[in-house]
């Protein structure tokens, strides 16, 4: 499954070839675009890697020496936790794989767009599933009794996941889906409980990607999600804030000011993805989503408007086990309604049409909880 000295990959796009990630020594690892890629592709880091047809080798140690659009690929999390299971019974360990090693495994099955070749990860089938069996599989590997687990079903279904909560990705009526079941912290009807967030976020008129709430007979349902990182069985790109800033989303050293100050210097909708972001900051504070860390914001390339937006929101839920945003405001761990507007005031926003945002969203969520 692993093949030894791998060096080289390529990197594609809805199967156009965008460059070639190459190991010049260990965590030192080269990125340089095709150069049919110059010719009409885009920057997919708009900040690190700008279109050009110079030699990229300044990538993060925290990555391994990759730049954080290709660390996006890298499952963490439940996803990471499955890969490791997965290699540990084909008796390897997960840490000794190289950067690129790790993205082969991953090959076309990442979030977001970008794919890698050669591939070393298990080809894609489709399988049975039953989502209250999933969600008693999951809960083995978390309670650690996964003896009689279908680890290579999980793996396939969810292997390339983000975040702390087991999930899979399932096509259902050919739309794509990310679904959630409950982690070893989570009460037992986390689903409806993610459901009724982004229910209330709809209201409170955040751009919140379709949702649903999927049937279960021994709970009260399983949330789930649209992929907007799928459009038509077409891959759009995604990059995180963190990938494009080049940080950890596990740091927690950045302040909702970077957010709209990316916003500000990339967006190709820049006052409606303002006034989104300052919704999204809102809702966070006042519905007490704390886990605002810098992978739960991101930004999706449009082809059609040729640049970048900020992606639908999502991972929208209360977390009382954090006492302070992952994401300070105004550099204020838990802050007041004054930071929100400060944040406002520094980016030119109107203010009375931020205060009657603050208003109506400080409202419903107290007239629905």
């Amino acid at each position: 499954m692993i093949k030894e000295n791998l060096k080289k990959l390529t990197v594609k796009y809805n199967g156009k070839v965008v460059g070639y990630l190459v190991e010049i020594e260990p965590s030192v690892i080269a990125f340089q675009y095709a150069t049919s890629w110059l010719i009409d592709g885009f920057a997919i880091s708009p900040f690190s890697l700008p279109l050009s047809n110079k030699i990229y080798k300044e990538g993060k140690y925290i990555f391994e020496g990759l730049y954080g659009v290709f660390n996006d690929s890298l499952p963490d999390g439940w996803g990471e936790l499955l890969i490791r299971r997965m290699l540990a019974k084909k008796g390897l360990n997960y840490d000794n794989l190289s950067p690129l090693h790790k993205l082969a495994l991953i090959n076309s099955n990442g979030l977001g767009a970008l794919e890698y070749e050669p591939s070393e990860g298990l080809k894609e089938e489709i399988v049975d599933f039953s989502l209250d069996e999933l969600a008693m599989q999951a809960n083995k590997i978390i309670n650690g009794t996964e003896t009689k687990v279908d680890l290579d079903k999980l793996y396939k279904l969810g292997g390339a996941s983000g975040g702390t909560r087991p999930k899979v990705h399932l096509k259902i009526d050919n739309v794509e889906w990310i679904i959630k079941f409950k982690s070893s912290i989570d009460p037992k009807d986390i689903g409806k409980e993610e459901f009724k967030a982004n229910e209330l976020a709809f209201k409170c008129g955040l751009n919140v990607n379709e949702f649903k709430l999927f049937p279960s007979q021994i709970c009260s349902g399983y949330f789930g999600a649209k992929r907007f990182d799928r459009n038509n069985n077409k891959k759009i790109h995604t990059i995180s804030l963190a990938g494009i800033l080049e940080t950890s989303h596990n740091f927690f050293n950045l302040d909702y000011i970077h957010l709209f100050s990316v916003i500000n210097q990339i967006s190709i909708n820049k006052q409606e993805d303002l006034l989104e972001a300052f919704k999204r900051m809102c809702f966070n504070v006042f519905y007490k989503n704390k886990d605002d860390h810098s992978k739960n914001f991101s930004f999706i390339y449009d082809e059609i408007k040729h640049g970048y937006v900020l992606s639908p929101a999502y991972d929208l839920t209360t977390t009382p086990y954090h006492l302070e945003h992952l994401m300070t405001i105004n550099d204020k761990g838990n802050p007041t309604e004054n930071d929100l507007l400060v944040v406002a005031k520094k980016f030119e926003l109107p203010i009375q049409e931020c205060q009657d945002i603050i208003k109506k969203i400080k409202t419903i969520i107290k007239e629905n909880i």
